[in-house]
C-alpha cells in the first residue's frame, strides 16, 4: 500500500498533476507598525531570506515578509492559509487579503503576474503563519486560459468529522473533491479538478491522539500522496511513520491509519494524472522547451498586462478585513 516514505524538506515532491507543494511555517513576531516584523533584520540575505532564521523568513520581502510580483504561466496555485494572513495582488487589478482557513484558487493560465505578501497587523502579539502553496497542472488544451482567481473562504470548506470506535475524532477538511458524501466548493472553472472523473482531493486532515482512521478508497490509475507534517508518529497500512515525512501510496483501496500519542496533522493530494509532457523553468510549466521560450519572450514584450499598482510588494491597510475584489469589479467582503 506504501511504495516509498521520505522525509519532508522546504519544497515536497508531488506527482501528477501536481507540480509541487511548499509548506511555510513562521513564527513571525510582533509587527513594526508597518506590517513588518519589529525585529532586527541584519544578518537576513534580504530578497532571499529563506534560512529559518529565529524560526521565520522574509522571503523576498524587504519591509514586509512574502513574495513581492512575479510571473505565472500554464498552471494553478492553490494557497491553503491555516493560520495568517495574505495580501494578494496581481496585474489584472485584483486584490484581496484572505487567510485564518481561507484558500485561493489562482489560475496563471497564458500568463499573470501577482504579489503575496504576509502583513504583521498585529503590534501587540506575535504573528504567527502557516500554509501550502500546492501547484496543479493544467493540460495543453488549459494553458492559454484567461487568467483569473477564486475564493474558497474558510466558511464555505467543509469540515467532516468522523469517530473511531472509542470515540476518538479525526477532522477532514475538504478543499477539493469529495469525502464520504460531501464535496468541497468548486474549484476554478479551468482546472483539471473541475471534472469530478479526475478525482482531485485536497484534505487537511487533524486525529486526535491515538485515534483511528480509515482513508478512503480511490479508483485505479490515480496518484495518492500523504504528508505528515504535524505529530510524533502515525501508523499506516501496519508501517511506523515518524513526523514530517511523506508517504507515496500504490493502493486505491481503503487504508487505516493509526495515529501515536499526540494530535498529528496530514495533507492528501490525490489526482488522476494529466500525463502529458511537463516542461518547467522559473514561473513557467509548459509541455515543450519552444513553448518555455515563448512564455518569457511574451513576458518580456507584455509583462502579462503590466503592473498597475505602485509598488512591487504591495499591501492593503493594516485595518483591512478578509476580502477579495476580482479584476471585472466584483467585490465579496468577509469582514466588514
Amino acid at each position: 500500500m506504501i511504495k516509498n516514505i521520505k522525509p519532508l524538506g522546504f519544497m515536497w515532491e508531488t506527482r501528477d498533476p501536481f507540480l509541487f507543494c511548499v509548506h511555510h511555517n513562521d513564527d513571525y513576531p510582533v509587527g513594526d507598525g508597518k506590517m513588518g516584523p519589529a525585529a532586527s533584520l541584519s544578518g537576513r540575505n534580504i530578497g532571499q531570506d529563506f534560512d529559518q532564521k529565529d524560526g521565520w523568513n522574509m522571503y523576498h520581502g524587504s519591509q514586509v515578509p512574502g513574495f513581492p510580483a512575479h510571473p505565472h504561466r500554464g498552471f494553478e496555485t492553490v494557497t491553503v492559509v491555516l493560520d495568517g494572513l495574505v495580501d494578494h495582488h496581481d496585474s489584472a487589478g485584483a486584490a484581496g487579503r484572505y487567510g485564518n482557513g481561507d484558500v485561493q484558487w489562482m489560475t496563471a493560465g497564458r500568463g499573470l503576474q501577482h504579489s503575496e505578501m504576509f502583513p504583521l497587523v498585529h503590534n501587540n502579539k506575535p504573528n504567527p503563519m502557516e500554509l501550502f502553496q500546492i501547484w496543479i497542472n493544467l493540460p495543453a488544451r488549459s494553458k492559454a486560459a484567461e487568467p483569473a482567481f477564486k475564493m474558497l473562504w474558510s466558511e464555505s470548506i467543509p469540515v467532516i468529522q468522523t469517530h473511531d470506535k472509542e470515540g476518538r475524532k479525526t477532522e477532514t477538511r475538504v478543499i477539493a473533491g469529495k469525502f464520504e458524501n460531501t464535496s468541497a466548493p468548486a474549484p476554478a472553472p479551468d482546472s483539471w479538478a473541475a471534472p469530478s472523473k479526475n478525482q482531485v482531493a485536497i484534505w487537511v486532515i487533524t486525529l486526535e491522539a491515538n485515534a483511528e482512521f480509515i482513508l478512503p478508497s480511490s479508483e485505479a490509475g490515480v496518484n495518492r500522496d500523504l504528508y505528515f507534517y504535524e505529530g510524533n508518529s502515525i501508523n499506516i497500512a501496519g508501517q511506523k511513520v515518524p513526523g514530517y515525512h511523506a508517504m507515496e501510496l500504490t493502493s486505491p483501496e481503503e487504508i487505516k491509519i493509526k495515529n501515536g500519542g499526540e494530535q498529528s496533522r496530514m495533507l492528501l493530494l490525490q489526482g488522476r494524472p494529466i500525463a502529458e509532457p511537463v516542461v518547467r523553468y522559473g514561473p513557467f510549466v509548459m509541455n515543450t522547451q519552444a513553448e518555455i521560450q515563448k512564455a518569457f519572450d511574451d513576458f518580456r514584450s507584455t509583462q502579462f498586462g503590466g503592473w498597475p499598482w505602485d509598488r512591487h510588494d504591495p499591501v492593503n491597510p493594516v485595518e483591512q478585513g478578509r476580502f477579495a475584489r476580482y479584476s471585472d469589479g466584483r467585490e465579496e467582503i468577509k469582514d466588514a
